[in-house]
């Protein structure tokens, strides 16, 4: 029992030293706390003080056999090493017991994607008839025809959407330009939105050429849209949760369920890394199982 409240006392001052160095949050130090004390809940009675490599190994083992995902586990010993580091720091241990163990490996989670029906219950949600329903309509027409980046969408210039040629010029990442083609349909929503939506929206008093305005004439935020994402959702009956960056992910797996090759893909999404785009290839491959399971009789 005493260990144990030498433990906690231990744990309390690495809490207010990391507290003190780094001004974390409520949270974080909550969940540092959380980490070592279930470490130390597991060991019993014996004090963190006495821990070895070996422990500390058979600990991360128990956690994922337990069914602790390799992330959750990874935290817990990110935590580990604060704490052995700073016992070290101040001579309370010699070796750090947590040096050279590997953390588990995460792999790459998968994005969400929705399906391309459930893509066409969205865009046809927007009341068309009413200029703010015409704007949200070549709005989520523009971010599913180009995968665009919410960022990239709200702060679209009218001078960079070239409706001759059926392209849009964005400034991505690092301020990277890149065209990207807007296909028939986006083109035809967006025309209709610059001749009719738009200029219902425009405000006198506040001049600016960016493409898409809220009902006060100014640009539209990130919160607004991803609301009116939320909303259209909501309303087209669509269960998956949404954002901005959903439709981008979905824009890039149905590229690529039909066909498009990978390279075409990064340029489009504005990828510095091919790699970074490969993840999309393993969406199509996941969804392609999950068909197969549900579909062929001997799935």
């Amino acid at each position: 029992m005493t260990e144990n409240i030498q433990s906690v006392k231990l744990i309390d001052g690495f809490i207010d030293n990391i507290w003190l160095e780094k001004g974390l949050s409520k949270n974080t130090l909550s969940a540092y706390r959380q980490d070592l004390i279930n470490f130390s809940n597991w060991l019993k009675k014996k004090n963190l003080i006495e821990v070895k490599k070996t422990e500390l190994l058979d600990y991360l083992s128990y956690r994922l056999k337990q069914g602790y995902s390799s992330r959750s586990t990874a935290r817990s010993l990110s935590s580990l090493r604060a704490f052995y580091s700073y016992l070290l720091k101040n001579s309370y241990i010699n070796d750090d017991p947590t040096a050279k163990i590997d953390s588990p490996k995460l792999g790459h989670s998968l994005p969400k994607v929705i399906s391309e029906i459930d893509v066409e219950k969205l865009l046809n949600s927007p009341k068309v008839k009413e200029p703010l329903g015409l704007r949200d309509r070549s709005m989520l027409e523009l971010l599913y025809a180009c995968g665009l980046r919410i960022s990239e969408l709200i702060t679209l210039d009218l001078l960079n959407v070239n409706l001759r040629q059926g392209v849009i010029k964005v400034i991505g990442k690092g301020s990277k330009e890149r065209l990207i083609p807007m296909g028939e349909e986006a083109m035809n929503w967006v025309e209709k939105y610059i001749s009719y939506g738009r200029p219902e929206l425009e405000n006198e008093s506040f001049n600016t050429s960016i493409l898409f305005l809220n009902r006060r004439g100014k640009p539209m935020s990130r919160q607004a849209f991803w609301y009116r994402i939320k909303h259209y959702a909501f309303e087209s009956g669509i269960k998956a949760s949404l954002s901005p960056h959903t439709i981008r992910h979905a824009f890039a797996t149905h590229l690529i369920n039909h066909g498009a090759d990978l390279r075409t893909v990064q340029l489009l999404l504005g990828h510095t890394s091919l790699s970074t785009t490969q993840i999309y290839t393993e969406v199509a491959r996941q969804r392609m199982k999950e068909l197969h399971s549900e579909h062929h009789p001997r799935g």
